[in-house]
C-alpha cells in the first residue's frame, strides 16, 4: 500500500489515545487535593474526548483500506506515550498531561501533517489539524492552570 506509513501513523496515534483515555481515567478516579471538584470534572470531559477521537482515528484507518490496533498489547506496544503507573499529585498529573499534550502536537505536526499531504489525504489532515487543534487548546487551558498561583 502507497498509505502504509500513513496507516502506521494513525495505528500509533490511535494507541497514543487509548493510553491517554485511560491515564485521564485513573486520574479522574484518584485526584485528590484542593482541586478535587475542578479537576474531576476536567478529566472526565478530557477522555470523552479522547473516547470520540479514538473512535474517529480507528475509522479513518478503516476509511483508508487499513486495519487499527485492537489490543491493548500493541496500543502498549505502538505507543509513544507512557501509562500513568504511580498515585501522582494534582500537580504532577498536570504536568504529565501538558508533555501528553505536547507530544501529541508535535508528532500530528512533524510527522502525521506531512504523511496526510504527502499522500494527498485531505480527510486525514482535516482529522488531524482538528485534533491539532484541540489539544492546542488544551496545552493551552493546563497551562493557564498550572500557573494559577503563580
Amino acid at each position: 500500500m502507497d498509505n502504509q506509513k500513513l496507516i502506521n501513523f494513525l495505528n500509533q496515534l490511535l494507541s497514543n489515545h487509548f493510553v491517554m483515555y485511560v491515564k485521564l481515567h485513573r486520574y479522574h478516579w484518584f485526584v485528590k487535593g484542593m482541586h478535587f471538584f475542578q479537576l474531576h470534572t476536567v478529566f472526565e470531559d478530557m477522555y470523552k474526548k479522547f473516547g470520540n477521537d479514538l473512535d474517529e482515528v480507528a475509522e479513518r484507518v478503516l476509511m483508508i483500506q487499513g486495519k487499527p490496533l485492537a489490543t491493548m498489547s500493541k496500543y502498549l506496544e505502538e505507543s509513544t506515550l507512557v501509562e500513568a503507573s504511580a498515585d501522582d499529585t494534582e500537580e504532577e498529573m498536570i504536568e504529565q498531561l501538558l508533555e501528553d499534550y505536547n507530544q501529541l502536537v508535535s508528532e500530528i505536526k512533524e510527522q502525521g501533517i506531512p504523511l496526510a499531504e504527502e499522500n494527498k489525504d485531505e480527510p486525514t489532515l482535516d482529522l488531524l489539524i482538528g485534533l491539532q487543534q484541540d489539544y492546542e487548546k488544551y496545552i493551552w487551558m493546563l497551562s493557564a492552570y498550572q500557573n494559577q498561583d503563580k
